[in-house]
């Protein structure tokens, strides 16, 4: 996982590729945005904005076929993180969700905080462990390589 402080810095640091570009574009689309609808950029990008409480995760989750960026606006919460290998799979890979699951105990743990930006790649698995009220855009963005069949 990679965490980034402010959007400046993830400008600085992701600004060459296409597909990093998209997330930019994507945030600076946040005013027309209604909390839990989807949308995308290209066959690269999906994102949507989460506003209001948010539970607590009952598993870890991971992907393999996009790298998870979450981008903190308002509130905060605690990610608990792990590298995949050191978890137990509870439910096997699906290709229809890019989602697998996992049990165990988080070797890290992050207080987000607005302004912030999380990185999951696809070798870490994540569990929000929840928060009374939180307003961040969760962005998918494919590895290279990765884009959808039927394009």
């Amino acid at each position: 996982m990679i965490i980034l402080n402010s959007l400046e810095e993830f400008r600085q640091r992701y600004h060459s590729a296409k597909k990093w570009r998209r997330c930019l574009e994507a945030i600076a689309n946040l005013q027309a945005l209604k909390p839990g609808v989807c949308h995308s950029i290209g066959d690269s990008l999906v994102y949507r904005l989460v506003d209001g409480p948010a539970a607590a995760a009952a598993c870890f989750t991971g992907n393999r076929r996009y790298v998870e960026v979450h981008y903190y606006l308002e509130g905060g919460e605690s990610v608990d993180f792990a590298p995949k290998s050191e978890l137990s799979s509870l439910s096997p890979y699906s290709d229809e969700t890019d989602r697998e699951t996992f049990a165990g105990d988080g070797t890290l743990r992050h207080g987000a905080s607005a302004g912030q930006l999380l990185i999951f790649d696809n070798d870490y698995a994540y569990r929000p462990l929840g928060a009374g009220h939180l307003r961040k855009l969760v962005l998918m963005v494919t590895i290279e390589g990765a884009t959808f069949h039927n394009k």
